[in-house]
Order: structure tokens, then C-alpha cells, then sequence
């Protein structure tokens, strides 16, 4: 697997420096992404800028590494996808449940608002908690 790690002072950069990514890959860069979980920088934007041929596994775990992402309150933004990966996605109804962008900084603008509601989450009174 060849990737291309950018680390910024909010989110970290993978680029995705090949031409396929397949299911019998996934394994590594699985591995690779969830260790951003444990950092105090744990934002991702995936670059899709160079692979022109997905896999269904693949795709699929894409869509769930994101979902992990998100449960665990980091942000994880696909985006410079090819359009022949961009058609795949969407006939086989993951892209809608993909967080894409077509540019790095459209991704960055996402990651920056989405930073800003969870602080203003994090800040917001609980309805739940009795005074």
C-alpha cells in the first residue's frame, strides 16, 4: 500500500498513492487510519486523488472506517475521488452515505465546521442534567 501522510495542526491528510485499492488491502490501511483515533489529532481527510478502480469490500470499508470516525466525534472526509470511482460509489448506493467532496479544500471546510459544531456541542447546556 502506498500512502502519502500530510499532518496538519487539525486534521491529518492520507493520499491514496495508487492506481486500485481492492478488499485484500483494507486490512492495512485499516490499521493505518484507526490509529488516528488515538491521537489528540484524530481528524482525516482520505485523498482518492490517483485510484481509478475500487472494489465493493473496499468501498465498503470506507464507509464504515468513516462511520467509526464519527461515532468516536473526529471527522473523516473522502474527496478528490476520480469519476469512474465516483460512478461506482453511486451505483452501488455508497456514495450517498459518504461523506465526499470533490476538492482538498472543500474537505477542509467540512472538517473546520464540523470542529465547530462539536465545540459548540461540547459547550451547550444538557437538557437531561437537574439543577
Amino acid at each position: 500500500m502506498k500512502v502519502k501522510i500530510d499532518t496538519k495542526e487539525k486534521f491529518n491528510v492520507i493520499s491514496m498513492n495508487m492506481d486500485y485499492w481492492f478488499a485484500n488491502m483494507t486490512e492495512e490501511l485499516s490499521e493505518l487510519l484507526l490509529s488516528y483515533l488515538n491521537n489528540e489529532n484524530k481528524n482525516l481527510m482520505l485523498r482518492y486523488i490517483t485510484v481509478n478502480k475500487i472494489d465493493q469490500a473496499a468501498a465498503e470499508k470506507i464507509v464504515e472506517l468513516q462511520q467509526l470516525f464519527y461515532d468516536n466525534n473526529a471527522s473523516f472526509v473522502v474527496c478528490e475521488l476520480q469519476p469512474q470511482v465516483e460512478k461506482f460509489l453511486d451505483q452501488n448506493e455508497l456514495l450517498e452515505r459518504m461523506n465526499v467532496t470533490p476538492t482538498q479544500s472543500e474537505a477542509w471546510d467540512i472538517v473546520q465546521m464540523e470542529l465547530i459544531e462539536r465545540e459548540l456541542l461540547d459547550d451547550a447546556p444538557n437538557p437531561h442534567i437537574d439543577d
